[in-house]
């Protein structure tokens, strides 16, 4: 295949880097960074005292780009933690591999709308397949994670841990483009809300006396019902969202049926004025998402 002209990628990089965003080269042509893995390496250069992986290598120094680029078409990857962003990955049914997949940016227009705002306007890229990213500054001091799903389906993030192919790079399917948006906004704090950790149970919960667990279990799940359904407007879907994943982990652990929790938080979320298939989609995706990472009792030490 014909590769995009280094001046343009070294152009792309340099821009990347001067709004204050850390680069490093992937393989010509290809999503996969350039730099040698942990099992290759040679503990020698930049990793003598030890492999430097790709997230610690990224940079915004034009001179180590310059140096970088001069040496072959590299792609330009961004590593979103060190640059301070968190990019809403929105992925095609195609993407999935599956024509009945949903669309990611369908699905994340509809959590917007229920949490009673406009998608928002920020940087944002066109993929390949036809899919987005949509660049926003993390707040300082957070410290997000990557995730899958758990916005909404078919809606990944990348942060901390992550990166994303910048706009100028181009793979065989096809260029990565800038589409609108020169500046990167902040997260919006609805959004926030919804990345933000289910909270940890305290040590409080952490008997063995199944009796004394269930009774937390159902106070912690009236509590959560009790900020559900006064939620205002705005915040209500992420309200439930959040509470969800909290007490998701009960029905992990066995504490409460999955069916009580749904109906409890099924019931607060329509009193706070959210429709019944709103409440269902959220926390049908909440309550798996919790689950699934809360497979096992985390007692106190």
């Amino acid at each position: 295949m014909t590769h995009t002209p280094r001046p343009a990628l070294l152009s792309a990089a340099l821009d990347a880097a001067a709004r204050g965003w850390h680069v490093f080269p992937l393989r010509p042509g290809s999503k996969v960074p350039a730099l040698h893995g942990e099992k290759t390496c040679t503990r020698t250069g930049p990793c003598q005292a030890g492999h430097v992986k790709w997230e610690q290598r990224a940079t915004t120094d034009p001179d180590r780009i310059r140096t970088a680029w001069s040496r072959a078409p590299f792609n330009v990857g961004i590593a979103t933690g060190p640059s301070g962003l968190l990019v809403i990955d929105l992925d095609t049914p195609e993407h999935k591999g599956s024509t009945d997949a949903p669309d990611g940016a369908a699905t994340f227009a509809a959590l917007c709308e229920r949490a009673g705002h406009a998608v928002p306007t920020t940087h944002r890229t066109r993929t390949p397949s036809g899919g987005q990213h949509l660049y926003f500054t993390a707040p300082q001091g957070t410290r997000y994670a990557n995730t899958a799903g758990t916005v909404a389906a078919s809606v990944d993030t990348r942060a901390w841990g992550g990166y994303v192919v910048a706009a100028g790079s181009i793979t065989p399917a096809g260029p990565y483009e800038a589409l609108c948006g020169s500046v990167a906004v902040p997260v919006p704090s609805w959004l926030q809300s919804i990345l933000r950790p289910a909270p940890r149970a305290s040590h409080a919960p952490s008997v063995a006396v199944t009796g004394q667990s269930r009774r937390y279990a159902d106070v912690a799940l009236a509590s959560e019902a009790r900020n559900v359904a006064a939620a205002q407007h705005g915040q209500r879907e992420a309200t439930l969202f959040r509470a969800a994943r909290a007490v998701g982990r009960f029905v992990a652990w066995g504490d409460l049926p999955r069916h009580v929790v749904e109906q409890a938080l099924q019931e607060a979320g329509e009193a706070a004025g959210l429709s019944a298939s709103e409440c269902r989609s959220t926390l049908r995706s909440a309550l798996n998402w919790s689950i699934a990472h809360n497979p096992v009792r985390r007692d106190a030490a």
